[in-house]
């Protein structure tokens, strides 16, 4: 996601939304109670927007997306190596099939793309549902129905959506008036869905059920002052807890969803933190995407490996993140 228009979007919004400060006084005082790590570099690369993060279990690999560059890349941890895939457009987020393919979410649609002979070939067309907008984040639900969100290309306030796709590739919208569509996951026992749409600065709950994918009873989990950054790309643990990437806000957070509690901070030394994934054989390793987009001179002095890949060991185990079933 970006820019620092992002920032007007949010201002104006929290001016609207006056009645949510005794939430944001209570993270507040729990920020300076939370415990913190720092993050340590794992692949140095200049991305200009890394975002996408997912861990193949089944090929111990680490999958994610440089959008501005237009590529898919997957990083092997064992032997420190980026195979890198050039996508026709910008891409938004990447979800694996099997072992050969994965959904990779473009501006015009959703795509299959071959990993072992690069074919790439279009799944889902969506020319006229993303008009003026493109593809942005996405991950899949527990029975493996794509997920994916867009946002407008000015970034104009409520132009995008929120999308399913099913095993036959065919498309039905959850949600609409979104602005930027950003991190999603589903809760252990399938009966929550959590949600970003980063503008808000909030994350929202719903209902979820598993079998139809249908989702109801929105609600606010958790409110995040301004100061902390703007929630970008999520992932949960398996103790249902959400971590979330902090655009401009040097920081992977870790939320109780149920009280809005921020729990844990993880330092990265880049200002633009997008998206994390947990993985390694015990899925004790966060891995973390970051952006070199977005940033004063100041800030680029401050931060030389924005855009790199970061990992830390968090104290707490992921969960395997679903394939698109077909």
């Amino acid at each position: 996601m970006t820019y620092r228009f992002i920032f007007l979007i949010c201002l104006l919004i929290s001016m609207g939304c006056k009645s949510e400060k005794t939430t944001e006084k209570g993270i507040g005082k729990e920020e300076k109670k939370a415990s913190s790590l720092k993050a340590e570099l794992e692949f140095e690369i200049h991305a200009q927007l890394g975002e996408g993060a997912f861990w193949n279990h089944k090929t111990n690999e680490f999958y994610w997306i440089d959008i501005e560059s237009k590529t898919l890349n997957i990083y092997n941890p064992e032997t420190k190596t980026n195979k890198v895939f050039n996508t026709p457009s910008r891409v938004g987020t990447v979800v694996p099939v099997n072992e050969n393919d994965v959904l990779v979410a473009l501006e015009d649609g959703v795509y299959k793309l071959n990993v072992n002979t690069r074919e790439i070939a279009l799944f889902t067309d969506m020319k006229t549902e993303l008009e003026g907008c493109r593809l942005n984040d996405g991950k899949c639900d527990p029975s493996g129905r794509f997920w994916v969100g867009s946002m407008h290309m000015q970034q104009e306030k409520e132009k995008a959506n929120l999308y399913a796709i099913s095993s036959t590739g065919e498309l039905s919208k959850k949600l609409d008036r979104i602005t930027i569509s950003n991190g999603i996951v589903w809760t252990s026992n399938r009966k929550t869905m959590y949600y970003i749409d980063t503008p808000t600065s909030e994350i929202k709950a719903y209902d979820y059920n598993d079998e139809t994918g249908a989702i109801s009873n929105e609600r606010v989990a958790v409110k995040i002052p301004l100061e902390l950054g703007y929630p970008d790309g999520m992932a949960i643990d398996e103790e249902d807890k959400l971590w979330v990437g902090m655009w401009n806000g040097n920081a992977v957070i870790r939320f109780n969803p149920e009280t809005g509690e921020l729990l844990k901070k993880i330092e990265v030394p880049a200002h633009n933190v997008t998206s994390c994934a947990f993985g390694g054989d015990h899925l004790d390793v966060l891995y973390i995407t970051t952006a070199s987009l977005d940033m004063t001179q100041e800030e680029k002095q401050q931060y030389p490996l924005a855009g790199s890949v970061f990992k830390v060991h968090p104290g707490v185990k992921g969960v395997k993140s679903t394939f698109f079933k077909e």
